[in-house]
């Protein structure tokens, strides 16, 4: 990413992603403030990164017999609003005002259903790896871009999958540096 990312207030955009529509989300409820960041981690099949299965998973074209590991997402519809790749490429999925289908079963802050009022961001990766030094980097670009458009979104509000569905979910998991994120979007 050469230029530091933006969001555009009137689309919901970041116009230094890599714009991929899924069709897989909908409007947030009336009235609802974007106040919260979900951080995921995702790879497909598990542990294994770079190929295009992601994408297609997002926008419904992922083959079920590609993979044996695909055949039980057959007729899963998800989405996040971004992805950050290994390399640091930044995808979008979803507008950022829109309701996009990371969270599932989730609460925060005494709310449940968490997608109604936050924004995802899925980091290529898995529990038992650590990230790279580019998704950092692009990580810490992409919060504080999203948070300068959502202030609500304060850095108390950055919270993991694992935060917002404990016992159901791990992402991003044990490798995650927490304290680098946060000493990143302080400095920011």
């Amino acid at each position: 990413m050469t230029a530091s990312p933006t969001v555009d207030a009137i689309t919901g955009l970041m116009p230094q992603a890599r714009q991929l529509p899924s069709s897989n989300h909908d409007a947030r409820p009336a009235g609802v403030e974007i106040d919260l960041l979900v951080i995921h981690s995702i790879s497909l099949p598990p542990g294994e990164f770079g190929g295009p299965y992601v994408d297609q998973l997002f926008t419904n074209c992922l083959a079920p017999d590609i993979h044996p590991y695909f055949a039980g997402l057959q007729g899963l519809r998800v989405s996040s609003h971004l992805l950050i790749r290994r390399d640091g490429e930044l995808v979008q999925y979803v507008p950022f005002g829109r309701r996009a289908w990371h969270a599932g079963v989730s609460r925060w802050g005494g709310r449940s259903a968490c997608n109604d009022f936050s924004i995802g961001i899925e980091l290529e990766g898995c529990d038992d790896k650590p990230y790279t030094e580019a998704q950092y980097r692009n990580l810490i670009a992409a919060v504080a871009a999203i948070q300068a458009a959502y202030p609500a979104i304060t850095l108390d509000r950055v919270v993991g999958h694992c935060h917002i569905a404990p016992g159901r979910k791990t992402d991003p998991g044990p490798y995650f540096d927490w304290a680098r994120l946060r000493s990143g979007l302080t400095q920011q």
